[in-house]
């Protein structure tokens, strides 16, 4: 699967050595807002390559994806963790530069890309991460899921000293060529979000985060609504501590 060459916008872009950015799309069954997002990635004029991963869904999102984009279609349904490390490992094998998630479901602006890009600018790092919860503008999720992100906080700034994380669940993230080839060799399968900053911090990679505002989602619920988040967070604390625990090669 071939991609087209691409530009990024900003300061930048004129540059002869562009960076490559792909961004990669997981998708489970989000037919109704997948082809609403691939337009609104090409109304930022930024010609980001794009990789929708297509993790088993049951309804057209292939089919309506692959009109405006390459689509990585699983034949089962891995998990969040699963469908990102797929485009982790494509952008790895194709030599990108950055690799930046964003959700299929519309919750994420496009336009907040280049946020991403300018705050690795700014200040790099081997991970970037689009926090709902430095500005606090924007959608910021129920009061028992914003106590649990809090827990999570206070445990990996505990636990790993991480002193600047405010979003460790937000699914917008830049991860640069060390992150990259970290996670394309492994990469968690449950809560993948919070629990791969527990590895990448216990590993030695950087993290930071810029500001992004999110939107409520355009279709469907969140999987972990209601009693789900209590019990979300005590296992994501679990992980956490075990990944503290366990040392590495």
């Amino acid at each position: 699967m071939e991609l087209g060459s691409t530009d990024i916008c900003g300061a930048a872009a004129s540059h002869a050595s562009a960076p490559r950015i792909l961004l990669v799309i997981p998708c489970f069954n989000e037919e109704a807002s997948i082809g609403d997002l691939l337009s609104e990635i090409a109304a930022t004029g930024c010609h980001y390559h794009t990789l929708v991963v297509d993790d088993g869904s049951s309804d057209a999102t292939c089919a309506v994806a692959s009109c405006r984009s390459p689509v990585a279609r699983l034949a089962q349904n891995l998990g969040i963790g699963g469908a990102v490390q797929t485009g982790i490992k494509y952008a790895a094998r194709h030599d990108y530069d950055f690799c930046i998630q964003i959700d299929g479901d519309g919750q994420h602006d496009p336009r907040a890309i280049e946020t991403l890009l300018n705050g690795h600018r700014k200040a790099p790092s081997n991970i970037t991460i689009g926090s709902r919860f430095i500005d606090h503008a924007g959608f910021c999720s129920t009061r028992m899921r914003r106590a649990g992100i809090r827990l999570i906080v206070l445990a990996l700034n505990g636990l790993f000293g991480a002193r600047r994380i405010t979003d460790p669940t937000s699914g917008m993230r830049l991860l640069d060529r060390s992150a990259i080839a970290f996670f394309a060799k492994a990469y968690p399968t449950d809560f993948p979000e919070p629990i791969s900053l527990a590895w990448a911090l216990r590993a030695g990679l950087t993290v930071s985060e810029v500001p992004v505002e999110m939107r409520a989602r355009e279709t469907g619920v969140s999987s972990i609504d209601g009693l789900k988040s209590a019990s979300y967070m005590i296992r994501v604390l679990g992980y956490i501590l075990l990944a503290r625990l366990v040392r590495t090669s």
